[in-house]
């Protein structure tokens, strides 16, 4: 009986264990505890590009930001991958004492939280936009743990340096709470202390690509605009914008003729943004050749930055795309565009687009989307 007792106990300390602890103890990562998080050792991290490789921050003015979010090797390998980050770094903050090492941490009696620290270009991504990232990849209603890992050294958090930061961080949680019945738990506090771990535990994952990943890297290539940059102008500043047959099209609700429009055959690596506020609509790479004599594409850059509905003008029955920001008239959506692309065909008016050829872009003002056309 004794013996029985003992066995079950060694096998409850095993399961309390950390899969990031060591890579052999990847195993017991098999399962998810959120919609948001997925334990993957797939080396899927190789897979999704650094936007920031041949990005040069030297005369930028960085800012700096701290995120719990689990285990610190998928947290580093994430926000890496975040335009406008110049460096990550993992360490533990905020406990009791100095000089942290990985098994007194890991032991949660001096208080540490496994955090990544997040030096970041304010020019080419802001606080709010980093939140943004932060609750894509965390339940932060879930006490002490995210994923299998299980602990006060596993619970979320954001610290920050500047007090400027502090309220745009309330903020942000108090939008997040908006989205969850239970009660957000995740700190906001000032940085209090923070040591770097050991150089094994940095760029983990770049190292050990097949090692344990608790957060689901894929959600990078899920961009997403933020459309508080963008506004639309007054229709009569507009009209002296735009020309005739632009202002028909994009204000009017009119459609331009097949095959004699800008952009029907232009396939230049680039985005296409709307032509009254910028707004970026849809890139080069989903752009294809329809048949049809106006620009063709499978789908959006950003899914929210259009809006559809039913438009059943002329006695027929379309589905109607418009943009979000600007709200003009931007053509329509069908369901026989190719089916290995999701199967959506966006036929848009060039009268409705402005075309950024991808060498124009950083001066432009969209950097940050290069990556989808190089």
């Amino acid at each position: 009986m004794m013996r029985s007792i003992k066995f079950l106990i060694l096998i409850l300390i095993i399961m309390i264990i950390s899969a990031c602890s060591t890579e052999e103890n990847s195993f017991l990562s098999s399962n998810s505890t959120g919609e948001k998080n997925s334990e993957k050792s797939t080396g899927e991290v190789t897979n999704i590009e650094n936007p920031n490789l041949d990005v040069d921050f030297s005369n930028s003015n960085l800012e700096t930001i701290y995120f719990a979010g689990g285990c610190f090797w998928g947290v580093d390998a994430y926000f890496e991958r975040v335009f406008g980050v110049s460096e990550t770094k993992s360490g533990y903050a905020n406990g009791i004492g100095t000089d942290p090492t990985y098994n007194s941490v890991m032991s949660g009696k001096e208080g540490f939280v496994e955090t990544v620290r997040v030096n970041f270009d304010p020019d080419r991504v802001s606080v709010e936009e980093l939140l943004d990232y932060l609750f894509r990849v965390i339940d932060p209603t879930v006490k002490d743990q995210q994923g299998n890992d299980v602990g006060v050294q596993y619970r979320t958090g954001i610290y920050y340096e500047e007090d400027s930061h502090k309220t745009i961080i309330e903020n942000a949680v108090k939008k997040e709470q908006s989205k969850y019945d239970e009660e957000i738990v995740t700190e906001v506090l000032p940085i209090k202390n923070f040591y770097l771990a050991e150089d094994m535990h940095q760029d983990y994952l770049e190292k050990n690509p097949d090692g344990y990943c608790h957060i689901n890297l894929e959600v990078l290539n899920e961009v997403k605009i933020n459309s508080n940059i963008y506004q639309a102008p007054s229709l009569s500043e507009i009209k002296d914008q735009l020309t005739k047959e632009q202002f028909n099209v994009a204000i009017e609700d009119g459609t331009e003729t097949a095959y004699e429009n800008e952009y029907w055959d232009t396939y230049e690596p680039g985005i296409y943004v709307d032509i009254v506020t910028g707004e970026p609509l849809f890139s080069s790479n989903t752009k294809y050749d329809a048949n049809c004599g106006w620009p063709s594409f499978t789908k959006p850059i950003d899914a929210e930055s259009i809006n559809v509905s039913k438009d059943n003008s002329a006695n027929m029955d379309h589905t109607e795309v418009r943009s979000r920001v600007g709200d003009i008239h931007l053509g329509h959506v069908f369901d026989d565009g190719p089916e290995e692309e999701g199967g959506e065909r966006y036929c848009i008016n060039s009268a409705s687009l402005k075309f950024i050829h991808v060498d124009d872009m950083k001066q432009e003002g969209y950097e940050n989307l290069i990556h989808l056309v190089e």
